[in-house]
């Protein structure tokens, strides 16, 4: 349920075609939902937050999964699975042969209804190729969100050419995400090239000292260029949401009246 499908039922209410009862009737059903003790899904989020609910897919068991998106899309015109382990994606692509299995990303996008409203331009620039997993599930997750999605890969600090020579079109994004491992330094450098939003997402790509991407963490969180935002280690769907959030707050005031 989103703000379209309220107004819609409120347009019913004011035109007649549909009764206030039925209307109350409907809004309390498309609330919550029940999956065989399993889950309650969150079937209002897009109108709280703007988006609706995400499934994360690691931990759950195939049945369990088909069955969660199945309940998500009879409301949802899009949804969203991360984290999808060998055996879920199996099962879902089974289940949904129509939908999208982005194997890189370990994502499943299963698009019942039409494209979101294309809410800005994203960029996604990737350290090294090692990092890709991270940066597909930061464009995967963008595009299903609504955003335009162009990815620079392999533009790591250790040759600092490749990155200046792809440096005009991140400028034409609205928003950066910069994936990195090894010591993380690629943020940093793109934070102060650009007069935009960059969102760092560390990975765990590294030798031994790196920690498993906490060294990259670290010096994310550390960095001297202003306005770095941060997620967790290879949390390339976080970056995604909130490039998103960032873009759709735009979107909105822009399109609000003086």
């Amino acid at each position: 349920m989103d703000l379209e499908h309220v107004e819609e039922l409120l347009r019913r209410v004011r035109s007649g075609v549909l009764e206030p009862a039925e209307a109350a009737r409907e809004l309390r059903r498309l609330r919550t939902a029940e999956v065989d003790g399993v889950a309650r899904l969150d079937r209002e989020r897009a109108l709280r937050c703007g988006f609706p609910e995400v499934v994360f897919g690691l931990g759950k068991e195939p049945r369990d999964l088909v069955r969660i998106v199945e309940r998500l899309g009879e409301t949802a015109p899009r949804v969203l699975v991360t984290r999808v382990a060998p055996l879920g994606a199996n099962a879902l692509r089974e289940r949904f042969p129509e939908g999208v299995w982005h194997e890189r990303a370990r994502a499943f996008v299963l698009a019942s209804g039409p494209p979101p409203p294309e809410l800005g331009r994203v960029a996604v620039v990737c350290a090294g190729t090692s990092d890709a997993p991270v940066a597909e599930e930061a464009r995967v997750s963008a595009e299903a969100l609504g955003c335009r999605v162009e990815t620079f890969y392999d533009c790591g600090v250790a040759g600092l050419h490749r990155l200046l020579e792809v440096l005009e079109r991140i400028r034409s994004a609205h928003v950066a995400i910069a994936v990195a491992g090894m010591e993380g330094a690629l943020p940093s450098v793109l934070t102060g090239l650009l007069d935009r939003p960059v969102i760092a997402v560390p990975t765990s790509v590294g030798y031994g000292a790196a920690f498993d991407g906490l060294a990259a963490l670290l010096t994310m969180i550390n960095s001297c260029a202003a306005g770095v935002t941060v997620v967790n280690i290879d949390n390339g769907f976080g970056a995604a949401y909130a490039a998103a959030q960032i873009l759709r707050t735009a979107r909105a005031e822009k399109n609000e009246p003086t």
